[in-house]
């Protein structure tokens, strides 16, 4: 092991209660471009807004052919292995819940690898991208019914149930916070002593808040990241390093 593996598992290893903060750079093994770097999506189509989504029938074209595009992306990929190192610290009660960034669900998939429910263990601050819901009512609406209307019509279909219209399950730019996730979040950060981030540039807000919520709690604060992030004067331990070995030999010295 390294130095920096075998401190960070001595940090998790006498840890009472520990919280996993995870962004994009947590899958770019699994083969999902991150965000802001260069040659990431953004580079390559930036996102549609969420005020335009609503006002402009053109815009949600715009977004729902960009989503399609991804769609085999989206079916190929599978948890790399700081996913299941993750899933692994979840199974073994180690981390309490796994805050999350990501619209890929492939915490969840982990853990459901590794046969743990993730029902309440995996909070998305930024949704899901893996079905969609209705702006009005909330209404869950599959990914392949709105493929297939899509095909058909060019455009995608509106609530079957209030007539409203249908979105990702995501957020967007503009698009307020989901408020639930947002206090279940807090709560968890509140109650750990540990917070262990991964893959994130700390610098989107206000989820980016979350380990500065940890740390002048009183927890612990590790960063995982190949790049350095504006909080890495406030962590006690900094690792700029692959995700997926990291964590397999972090987990296996446990």
């Amino acid at each position: 092991m390294t130095d920096e593996e075998a401190a960070l598992a001595a940090l998790i290893r006498s840890a009472r209660r520990t919280v996993i903060f995870t962004g994009a750079g947590m899958s770019t093994e699994s083969g999902i471009l991150d965000f802001r770097s260069p040659g990431g999506i953004w580079t390559k189509m930036m996102p549609v807004e969420f005020q335009d989504y609503v006002r402009d029938t053109q815009a949600r074209r715009v977004s729902w052919q960009r989503r399609f595009e991804m769609e085999d992306t989206w079916n190929a990929v599978q948890p790399n292995d700081g996913h299941r190192a993750v899933a692994e610290l979840v199974g073994q009660g180690r981390v309490s819940h796994v805050i999350t960034q990501n619209i890929d669900a492939l915490h969840q998939a982990a853990l459901e690898q590794i046969g743990v429910v993730p029902d309440g263990h995996v909070i998305e601050l930024h949704g899901n991208t893996r079905y969609a819901k209705c702006l009005g009512c909330g209404k869950r609406v599959e990914i392949p019914d709105i493929r297939a209307h899509f095909d058909l019509n060019g455009e995608a279909p509106d609530c079957a149930g209030c007539g409203g219209i249908v979105k990702t399950a995501t957020i967007s730019f503009g698009q307020p916070m989901p408020q639930d996730e947002m206090l279940r979040a807090e709560a968890a950060t509140l109650a750990c002593d540990l917070m262990l981030v991964m893959g994130s540039s700390l610098a989107v807000y206000p989820a980016a808040g979350f380990p500065l919520m940890a740390k002048r709690n009183g927890a612990r604060l590790a960063i995982l990241n190949r790049d350095e992030t504006p909080q890495d004067r406030y962590a006690d331990l900094v690792a700029n390093a692959g995700i997926g070995p990291t964590m397999r030999a972090v987990v296996d010295a446990l």
